[in-house]
């Protein structure tokens, strides 16, 4: 199949949300009534037939950036929320997804014939329902290729990138053994961000909720991982984790363009453990060829406004990026302690990039059926980046039905630059060392079991080698929103 027709079949699956719509309602339908039948029984109110559950989150809101680019379509979170490379004027608009990923979808649980175990699956569909339009970062970089940075929108790489289902795994479940599942799914670490962030990952008011590059273990493509095999299991306190990303083909193949997804192998390992109201977990992460992709720059075209006539014949501006690839290796400690009411949270992440071990070619389908037109398969010289995450908060229920959340985040970069550069500590080059920071806010208050109103912000700050290229060098992102969950 060639790249246009394998876009137009990905693009065609945006009618699936229906479908999960249309399996379940049969079933819902008929829950309702045979809990009519029960009067008197416990009240269930999840929509569950058969032990397949329909659930879902339309989360919605009303933002304002005081340095950002127009909202997004596409980009899960709509805004930028973080400033950004792009931030070029203050923006007012309705943005989704602030406080959770809006999705909906199918999972369920099967008893089976012997022991504890149990048949599970799960099939997840992330959408904007500010645009009605399925979730795709990599949509949002294509929007601004060959776009200077004063005329762009939103656009960030994310491992949203239009695809039917982000999570589609099918697997076997024992509270005494653990739990294996097989497909794509979020990583363990990926579990362990949204565990152990103070604001639970929320994008308009987190850090590491928004970037997937923490989660990501460097680079947020591989916040979720396609041809994977995880487990898990708790054991009285203990956490154990393990998950790989399978190649699917020799390295030979892979480095002559047979490779696909969001990198070549990913391996994560996780041990912890829960006593007296404190939470620790230790994590491990290794990837081969991570891809961080963008959109085509003004000066890959060859700054001339409208056209690109560095990009191959064979590539199109409408499908095409720009990508980076690395191999990363990433170790983390996660905390929390629970005081009986208020709970504190603190982390704190290393990640060492090399150039990778694989080089990529020109022609490299990354996920979402997009392609790379341009490939750096050596962003270091002499020296390897390093990338140090921190963060604390604190969660508070001050009253019955309202949580106060205040966090901090931090990103510290080293510098790898060479030559005259080396060693700085300034703006002159993204590889000199430099430094991001966050502070936030947030208030939730839960009307009913399924309905919550919040608000909050966020202020984030670059400073040295992390504002190299930077329009603006701070931004403050005000938001009000609901969320309805069921």
């Amino acid at each position: 199949m060639d790249r246009d027709r394998r876009g137009s079949a990905l693009r065609g699956l945006g009618f699936l949300p229906a479908i999960l719509l249309a399996l379940a309602a049969t079933g819902v339908a008929q829950a309702q009534s045979m809990g009519t039948a029960r009067a008197g029984a416990a009240t269930d109110d999840s929509l569950t037939w058969h032990g397949i559950t329909l659930y879902g989150i339309v989360d919605i809101g009303l933002q304002y950036n005081s340095h950002m680019a127009p909202i997004s379509d596409y980009y899960p979170a709509g805004g930028g929320d973080v400033v950004q490379k792009f931030s070029n004027g203050s923006v007012t608009g309705i943005t989704p997804s602030n406080l959770s990923q809006s999705r909906i979808g199918l999972q369920g649980k099967e008893a089976l014939p012997f022991m504890d175990w149990s048949a599970v699956f799960k099939l997840e569909t992330f959408f904007n329902p500010q645009s009605g339009e399925l979730s795709d970062g990599l949509k949002s970089l294509v929007q601004n290729n060959n776009r200077p940075l004063a005329s762009q929108s939103t656009n960030i790489d994310s491992s949203v990138a239009g695809q039917a289902f982000q999570q589609s795994f099918a697997g076997l479940s024992s509270p005494t053994f653990g739990t294996f599942t097989f497909g794509r799914q979020n990583t363990l670490y990926a579990d362990g961000i949204s565990k152990y962030d103070p604001m639970g990952a929320a994008q308009a008011f987190s850090v590491i909720g928004l970037s997937g590059t923490p989660a990501g273990g460097g680079d947020t493509q591989d916040r979720r991982l396609d041809d994977s095999l995880k487990y898990n299991v708790n054991y009285k306190g203990a956490h154990v984790g393990l998950m790989y990303k399978f190649a699917n083909g020799s390295a030979e193949a892979f480095r002559n363009g047979g490779g696909s997804g969001e990198a070549y192998t990913v391996l994560q390992a996780q041990l912890g453990f829960n006593y007296a109201g404190a939470s620790v977990d230790g994590y491990y992460l290794k990837t081969k060829d991570a891809v961080s992709a963008s959109a085509i720059s003004t000066k890959q075209c060859g700054n001339l406004p409208g056209v690109c006539p560095k990009l191959p014949s064979v590539f199109s501006l409408s499908n095409s990026l720009s990508g980076t690839i690395t191999d990363n290796e990433t170790w983390s400690i996660l905390g929390s302690y629970d005081f009986g009411g208020p709970k504190a949270y603190v982390g704190y992440e290393h990640v060492s990039y090399s150039n990778p071990s694989i080089p990529l070619p020109v022609g490299f389908n990354t996920i979402g059926g997009y392609v790379l037109a341009f490939v750096n398969n050596a962003p270091f010289t002499t020296e390897d980046k390093v990338l140090q995450v921190y963060w604390a908060g604190v969660k508070y229920p001050v009253i019955q039905n309202l949580d106060l959340t205040a966090a901090f985040y931090g990103y510290k970069q080293n510098s790898y630059a060479t030559g005259k550069q080396a060693g700085c500590s300034n703006n002159i080059s993204s590889a000199c060392s430099g430094n991001l920071w966050a502070y936030s806010f947030a208030a939730v208050y839960h009307l009913t079991k399924h309905f919550d109103a919040y608000g909050g912000a966020m202020y984030s700050g670059v400073k040295n080698g992390l504002s190299n290229g930077y329009l603006n060098t701070s931004n403050i992102d005000p938001t009000i929103g609901v969320r309805y969950s069921f």
